[in-house]
């Protein structure tokens, strides 16, 4: 099962619908959104041919954003927990870095999606895989300077199972 990853698209449609045109191309059977769309608009480009599983982020315009989101498929509020075959994922925006690493440290999860900072990255520690997909690039440091997003092969495991993906706008 291919899983699409997501995060931080800020209201930027031409940058969700170009996530979304990846995915569907790679053939993605779910996304997950780690949230950060800002306003309902931004997320109906996700109502597409996969499973879509969403979290909030940390700004004001996400608590409008969950019925629409209902409207088509599942919102998870603050965070997720998630089994696609078999392999067990926590989903979290990370605005809190203790909340992240307590889900990778704590070893229910064999990975744990998170976004926030707008550095894309993936981690092995002790069984548990972090990944950030990335975002938009925004000016500070260590954010990316290229939109991007990832993809999760559950047949594979560890970092392998993911690849990173540079979208262009």
């Amino acid at each position: 099962m291919l899983i699409g990853i997501v995060s931080d698209t800020h209201d930027d449609l031409t940058a969700v619908e170009a996530a979304v045109s990846l995915f569907e191309r790679e053939g993605v059977d779910a996304v997950v959104h780690c949230g950060d769309f800002v306003a309902p608009f931004s997320v109906t480009p996700f109502d597409a041919d996969f499973d879509f599983h969403a979290v909030r982020g940390n700004n004001d315009g996400e608590w409008a954003v969950e019925s629409t989101v209902e409207e088509f498929s599942e919102y998870h509020g603050e965070a997720a927990a998630l089994s696609f075959d078999g392999v067990d994922i926590a989903v979290t925006h990370g605005t809190s870095d203790l909340v992240v690493d307590a889900l990778v440290d704590c070893g229910d999860y064999d990975y744990v999606f998170h976004g926030h900072t707008h550095a894309h990255g993936v981690e092995a520690r002790d069984g548990t895989v972090r990944v950030n997909p990335g975002g938009l690039p925004i000016p500070v440091d260590g954010a990316d300077d290229a939109f991007r997003v990832a993809t999760l092969e559950t047949t594979d495991s560890g970092v392998d199972a993911v690849a990173h993906h540079v979208l262009d706008e």
